[in-house]
């Protein structure tokens, strides 16, 4: 449809305007064919025409590869076009996942198209929480879908470890506190201390490391000991929490390493020439008003100290002059006044902020059932990345975290997560994959081989349950392709339910293994057909397709 438009609008028979959002669905009544579109009746108000017009322009240019799969278009009612498919297309689309395997759903559109993903980037002061791990879980995926879509992905972590930082600081603080505590002082812990078991766990490993010394000489030189000890302590674990939740970065990049280039000063000297710093009060603005931002913002303070605006502006401007087509952040939902001065420092080094794309995720919040899930003894107020994935288990977590869209917040059930029945949706899903692979076992000890392409007749899938379910096959590399290009990968989860649901309905209905030898060699290929597209839609997730359902350990 979208190649329909295009072709319309370039023969000069609908004028032209971006594709809006239209929908292509399976209708509840086979009277309307395999598939509808309101597309003609969504172009109707930009084209000023009656959407039955639009209908019919659309309908003459539809791309001739529609003759393979669409045996007649018809257009109905205010302007619905209906597709009815031709006999045999059902086969056709088991055969084209048969023959893709493990590269059904993927697309070259993106080919020689670089794009960076930036997102976690948590301090380096504590675990990761709970919200850091949707960033994670969303941010990877969308890694992989892009990647799926043939785009040259990169994933980057941006450390927050700024000499300067207030944060950071305080953190040293707070363990060089908690490290004299273990020698016997009675010292207090600083104002806006982190506290939490992990800073105490810190403070002992300094201790076994270093000794009991370790506090001793000039106060600033010792605090800076501390912090470098601390820091990478935390970036030690937050690398470890994530490679086991299944997130590899290619480039952990560092704030300060920006001001130990000069990169900060050579950013702010472009904004400078480029006209859009100035000075006044003492301090150094950034005229972010000019390029639509509420108001001036403060680059350097007057002490002489750089903001955090600062060194993101010369890190966005490192990520331009690597010369990737798409920039993609992920920031929580406390960063979304963030977004309009972030742009505008990008217009005002003379960059095209639209190649910068921010998205905001939610907030999530714990549940046991009904009960909310508010404390981590090891993290203080915060409840962390770890403690979750260690018991419900890194799949249903990534899982959980993709249900919904990432700016809508989130609710997770712990106890949910871990239940073993069609209620758990990442259960639900997994239990079709496993399930198939017992009907291919089952078939291998019945001695009868899942087939080759050639020895199966696949016309012969033709029952509503097998249509239904096919109709769904088909439809993941549009899945993917939109999944990936309007950054929506909770769509996976959805289209994978979708997929189990309609697998399980066929499962009930329609007998794999019968005395009926040529349909049941039909209906083995399109399990097989099915278990690849589960596959495919839970790797693109990060999640693993068992072949049986086992019970989790939970006891260790």
């Amino acid at each position: 449809m979208e190649q329909a438009l295009a072709a319309a609008q370039q023969a000069g028979e609908l004028p032209p305007f971006p594709t809006p959002a239209f929908e292509v669905e399976i209708p509840r009544s086979e009277q309307f064919g395999d598939y509808a579109t309101n597309l003609a009746m969504v172009l109707a108000k930009h084209a000023r025409r009656n959407p039955r017009e639009v209908a019919s322009i659309l309908q003459r240019h539809l791309p001739e590869e529609t003759d393979r799969w669409v045996e007649r278009v018809e257009i109905a009612g205010a302007g619905f076009i209906n597709f009815y498919l031709k006999p045999g297309w059902a086969g056709e689309v088991v055969r084209h996942i048969l023959q893709q395997g493990e590269h059904y759903g993927e697309d070259t559109l993106g080919t020689g198209k670089r794009v960076l993903i930036e997102f976690v980037s948590a301090n380096p002061t504590g675990p990761l929480t709970l919200g850091h791990g949707r960033n994670a879980a969303i941010g990877d995926t969308l890694a992989r879908l892009l990647n799926a879509l043939g785009y040259q992905v990169e994933r980057e972590f941006y450390i927050n470890d700024g000499e300067n930082s207030t944060q950071i600081r305080n953190f040293a603080l707070s363990v060089l506190t908690r490290y004299r505590q273990l020698l016997g002082e009675h010292v207090e812990m600083p104002e806006d201390a982190y506290h939490g078991e992990y800073v105490m766990e810190i403070a002992h490993w300094i201790r076994e490391q270093h000794g009991d010394h370790a506090a001793q000489g000039e106060p600033e030189a010792v605090l800076k000991r501390f912090e470098h000890w601390a820091k990478q302590l935390m970036l030690q674990e937050q690398e470890r929490d994530l490679r086991d939740f299944g997130v590899q970065f290619d480039r952990w990049f560092s704030e300060q390493s920006l001001y130990n280039s000069g990169a900060v000063e050579r950013a702010l000297q472009r904004l400078r020439e480029q006209g859009f710093a100035y000075e006044a009060e003492g301090a150094l603005w950034l005229r972010s008003t000019a390029f639509g931002d509420e108001k001036d913002r403060v680059l350097v303070r007057a002490n002489g100290l750089p903001t955090y605006l600062a060194s993101d502006v010369a890190y966005h401007l490192d990520k331009y002059e690597r010369g990737y087509d798409l920039l993609i952040n992920l920031w929580g939902a406390d960063h979304h006044g963030y977004v309009a001065r972030m742009k505008a420092a990008i217009a005002a080094m003379g960059y095209d902020p639209d190649r910068l794309v921010i998205l905001i995720y939610q907030l999530v919040n714990l549940y046991r059932g009904t009960e909310p899930v508010r404390m981590s003894k090891r993290a203080g107020e915060l409840i962390t990345l770890r403690e979750v994935m260690d018991e419900i288990g890194v799949d249903a977590l990534r899982f959980f975290y993709l249900l919904r869209s990432h700016d809508s917040p989130l609710d997770i059930d712990l106890d949910l997560a871990q239940e073993q029945s069609e209620k758990n949706p990442v259960f639900y899903v997994q239990y079709a994959h496993a399930r198939i692979c017992s009907i291919e076992r089952v078939a291998s000890e019945q001695g009868v081989p899942i087939p080759t392409l050639d020895e199966a007749n696949l016309n012969l899938l033709t029952h509503p349950e097998e249509v239904a379910l096919i109709k769904r096959l088909a439809e993941f590399p549009e899945e993917v392709r939109f999944a990936g290009l309007q950054y929506a990968p909770h769509r996976l989860t959805s289209y994978a339910l979708e997929v189990a649901r309609a697998f399980h309905g066929f499962y009930t209905e329609c007998r794999v293994l019968s005395d009926d030898t040529e349909l049941t060699r039909a209906r083995l290929l399109l399990v097989r057909a099915t278990r690849i597209v589960i596959r495919n839609a839970l790797a693109l997730m990060g999640v693993s397709a068992p072949e049986r359902m086992e019970p989790r350990d939970t006891s260790a």
